[in-house]
């Protein structure tokens, strides 16, 4: 192959080593070993009929020309999305820094405090502003999150409520539309009905259990919900609040009306627009619902010498362990965007984001001023940023639109006929007088002009913020790049990314994600566009989409793609539901059974729940397959209510099931549909497909398969392919037709989380038809070829029929505990000593490791991780004959940090030596982990989830 071909940078293993890799295995060739993993009856018969790869280069002068077919303007409509300007010094050292994107959530907190600091900021940042006792680690986006706390409302409700039945939500008027859809789709399958009117004139019924509002509102009024509030807890409701977290530096907090959930997005805080996302949504709650708090909390806790360390709190309660039982099926987050909003409080601090907040209202306040002279009369009498202008009867809609566009500007334009115009963080003088001439222009009035933008605030007494915010040390210490730059490198060598080592997380494929894919995500063509601006200044957008719809379904075999779900899970919930209105067109509502394994990942029956879906468990047998038999007998039993099976494939157990095209015949001929969950899709690309193997509908994990990053936990992205009887109902959105009819929306945006899309466009064109399965084999070589390596120590548990996994293995360990008190947990703990991050911990069987290489890995990398895990091995037969102490051992005092082993009191029967450099590689390339083990159960029984308390916590 040439050597400019992407795929010989994407894929790890050279072609000098396959020989050797293929000699360990016990294969004569890399297609020997396809035959023995890949069951031949779901083996594709013509190869992908997609354009061969280009290379870097190329792909780079044709990403660069359809960024060019997207125009910029400077855009006015709000409705929840503003342009705002990213710090350079964030922008550089986190959105462009792959040891911030390509870094793995959180689980093992020692190697991840860096960004458990940086999430604990943004957590004490919408705290602060909303006023509120808890925040998550963030959302999806602002509607999935009013989605969540309506569900969180509903899950709450007092057992009066409980017992009259109430299932009523209500919901004002003035929400964003995109948001009022979403909730409309998620209630509808919980028995939720929303009752949608005026807070200010509506009675509250017995059969209501919550409300939700915006502030500001859709038409840019600052509403006063106190009394609103009040009459509501009266009545045993909720208040759950959509806010903005700018406009809360200006006008009174939730928290300080006594709301009970505020929940917005933090996009305008340092986050690029990106054509709908993706961008960080916020969320925050009152303690007494702590535990029903959707996502991820980052919380305070010790470490086995005593120091502060953090960790995820509360993590037994997370949806995707709760399975059937789930109130959310959230299971992921934005870590990377709500780190960069964290970091933009930290950079601007309280006085800058006062700052800020009081320049665009002014800006406003002057706007509305000098258009009102103008003839224009102004309809919103308190506002924050956004004004509404109605039109005398000598101007035309059209002629404002027209003049604005001519200027390379979006306004908002009300259905009742008024013109929007939302000011944000980039609006500056000469903006100002070019709105002033569009509108004096269509009044046939001479065109004023402004010099300066006086400071001027028209908020009445009663909205306004007294309150302090921001008030911690983080927030007010850092002022200077220089001084910024030196924080983020701080937290940045605290934790375990790609840059360091191989990730070997099974089932999470952390693969590369080539700089030549991520560099567009900083260009302006692609982040700096509404989503809601005419199509024809995002043609380049369009094109690309286009394109990379048609290549997905070229690899999944499916008719149509929906680019919608901004999450795996999103995109789980998303295929049911559209299973379930198939049914529901065919007068077959009632079938809402679903079938799941037992190995099954837990977001698929959490999903099920939400989806309105009765759960049942269909059990696996010894070899870790789903018992065929025992599928039959269930679909048989359930034949007049069966919905739909969900099955993974390759299975969770990381292995090629031959029986899988039967099982999905017994589904249809019970009526049901397949839902395949896409997680190990990088197993399938090229070799076999979802619609070849018989499924109905599979979402695709963008951010494992298709390289879009991590990012410390978030962006994910979910699309879902459909067969051809599926695409009729396909999600929809109110504002942006966004080509399907089907569903009301499921994310707030048109097309997800648009802005990280060229990622997975780049690297389909990059590696082409061959490279895609190239890739493929290779993911497979480096699981068998790392199997083979440890299976004499460890055991692999679960194989297919020829002795081979798939692209991922489980390593049993529980034989480990019973010969030498050894945990799964302590060789993860004791693998950060050696460098590595750990494999995925007791899933999806408890007691053991998932590894998964991926082929972007070296053969010199996978050498190295298996040297690593048998030294480990090693260590434990040293307990096991009695040459090291059962308890004092490098594995149960891992990881060992440099503070511990510089102390001057080292009491271990081991020495330093073998503590910190088991290996001789060792030396050349140390990770010293920031802190010794966690404690989590103390950081549960002391739940402390913002920086404030944190040097009196220190102090205690």
């Amino acid at each position: 192959m040439a050597i400019d071909k992407f795929v010989n940078r994407h894929i790890g293993p050279r072609e000098r080593d396959l020989e050797e890799m293929q000699r360990v295995i016990g294969v004569k060739s890399l297609d020997e070993l396809i035959e023995q993993t890949v069951p031949s009856n779901i083996r594709l018969e013509k190869p992908l009929n997609l354009p061969n790869g280009l290379t870097e280069r190329a792909y780079f002068k044709q990403i660069r020309k359809l960024a060019a077919k997207n125009k910029v303007f400077n855009t006015y409509i709000g409705m929840g999305y503003y342009d705002t300007i990213t710090p350079a010094v964030i922008q550089r050292n986190i959105l462009e820094n792959p040891v911030w994107y390509t870094s793995y959530t959180p689980y093992q907190a020692e190697v991840s405090q860096g960004r458990l600091e940086a999430l604990l900021n943004f957590q004490t940042m919408v705290c602060e502003m909303t006023a509120m006792d808890l925040a998550n680690a963030s959302l999806l986006d602002e509607a999935t999150a009013a989605a969540e706390a309506m569900s969180l409302m509903y899950a709450t409700r007092s057992r009066g409520k409980q017992k009259a039945g109430a299932n009523v939500c209500f919901v004002d008027e003035n929400v964003w539309p995109q948001t009022l859809d979403v909730l409309q789709t998620r209630a509808e399958p919980l028995g939720i009905e929303l009752k949608v009117g005026d807070f200010s004139r509506d009675k509250i019924e017995e059969n209501w259990f919550g409300a939700i509002v915006q502030y500001p509102n859709l038409k840019g009024e600052v509403e006063d919900y106190s009394n609103f509030t009040s009459r509501l807890h009266d009545n045993d409701c909720k208040i759950s609040v959509a806010s903005d977290l700018l406009a809360l530096a200006l006008i009174t907090p939730p928290g300080e009306w006594d709301a009970d959930v505020v929940f917005g997005s933090a996009q305008r805080f340092g986050v690029p627009m990106g054509y709908g996302g993706p961008s960080a949504a916020f969320f925050a709650l009152k303690e007494d619902y702590k535990r029903y708090m959707p996502g991820r909390i980052i919380g305070v806790t010790k470490d086995a010498t005593g120091k502060l360390a953090l960790r995820m709190a509360l993590q037994t309660r997370e949806q995707h362990i709760k399975r059937e039982r789930a109130t959310s099926n959230i299971c992921t987050a934005q870590a990377l965007l709500a780190t960069m909003a964290g970091m933009y409080a930290v950079y601007h601090g309280p006085e800058g984001i006062r700052g800020i907040a009081d320049r665009a209202h002014s800006i406003g306040v002057l706007l509305a001023e000098e258009i009102t002279k103008l003839g224009y009369k102004q309809e919103n009498a308190n506002f924050f940023d956004t004004i509404r202008i109605s039109l005398p009867r000598h101007v035309k809609k059209e002629d404002i639109e027209w003049l604005s566009l001519d200027l390379e500007m979006n306004f908002r334009y009300f259905e009742t006929g008024e013109v929007g115009l939302s000011i944000d963080e980039t609006t500056n003088l000469e903006d100002i007088n070019w709105i002033l001439e569009v509108f004096a222009k269509a009044a046939n009035k001479r065109i004023p002009v402004i010099d300066e933008i006086p400071e001027n605030s028209i908020i009445d007494k009663q909205y306004g913020r007294k309150s302090e915010f921001l008030t911690q040390d983080v927030f007010n210490k850092y002022r200077s790049e220089t001084e910024m730059a030196r924080y983020i490198k701080r937290l940045e060598k605290k934790d375990i990314s790609l840059v360091h080592s191989m990730i070997s997380l099974g089932s999470c494929t952390m693969k590369l994600n080539a700089a030549t894919e991520m560099i567009p995500l900083s260009w302006i063509e692609f982040n700096g566009i509404h989503p809601f601006v005419p199509k024809n200044q995002a043609m380049g957008y369009h094109e690309m989409m286009e394109e990379l719809r048609r290549d997905l379904a070229e690899i999944t075999g499916f008719d149509d793609i929906s680019l919608m779900p901004n999450s795996g899970a999103a995109g789980e919930y998303t295929g049911l539901m559209v299973i379930r209105e198939y049914h529901k067109s065919r007068g077959e509502g009632h079938r809402n059974v679903v079938l799941i394994p037992s190995s099954a990942h837990g977001t698929n029956p959490a999903s099920a729940v939400m989806a309105g879906m009765k759960v049942v468990v269909v059990p696996c047998d010894e070899n870790g397959n789903i018992d065929v038999e025992a599928l039959r007998a269930k679909a048989e039993e359930h034949k007049d209510n069966l919905s739909a099976f969900m099955v993974t494939y390759p299975s969770t157990h990381g292995v090629f099931e031959s029986a899988i095209v039967e099982m999905c015949d017994i589904i249809h001929k019970n009526g049901g549909q397949v839902y395949m969950d896409g997680a190990n899709m990088n197993a399938q690309v090229g070799l076999t497909n979802p619609k070849r193997i018989g499924a109905d509908v599979c979402h695709l994990n963008l951010h494992k398969t298709f390289a879009i990053p991590h990012g410390g936990g978030g962006p994910g992205v979910g699309p879902i392919g459909v067969a051809k009887h599926l695409v009729e109902f396909l999600p929809s959105h109110p504002v942006m037709n966004n080509g399907h009819v089907g569903l009301h929306a499921v994310s707030a945006a048109p097309w997800g989380s648009a802005s990280v899309l060229p990622i997975t466009y780049g690297y389909i064109k990059m590696l082409g038809a061959d490279g895609l399965t190239q890739a493929t084999k290779i993911a497979i070589l480096n699981a068998n070829y790392i199997a083979s390596l440890l299976k004499d120590n460890y055991g692999i548990l679960y194989t297919g029929e020829k002795g081979r996994v798939a692209h991922e293995m489980i390593l049993e360990c529980r034989h480990l505990k019973a010969s030498a008190g050894v945990t799964e947990a302590d060789i993860a703990k004791r693998l950060m000593d050696y460098g590595f991050h750990a494999p995925t911990l007791s899933f999806p069987v408890h007691g053991t490791l998932m590894v998964e290489p991926t082929e972007s890995e070296s053969k010199e990398e996978l050498d190295r991780f298996v040297e690593a895990m048998n030294s480990i091995f090693s260590e434990i037969k040293e307990i096991e004959e009695g040459k090291a102490d059962a308890n004092d051992n490098v594995l149960k005092n891992a990881p060992h940090t440099a503070e511990v082993l510089m102390a001057d009191d080292w009491k271990h029967g081991y020495s330093r030596e073998k503590a910190a450099y088991a290996l001789g590689w060792l030396r050349d390339n140390k990770f010293w982990v920031p802190v010794s083990r966690v404690d989590d159960a103390y950081g549960d029984r002391n739940l402390i989830c913002t920086c404030e308390p944190l040097e009196s916590y220190m102090e205690e």
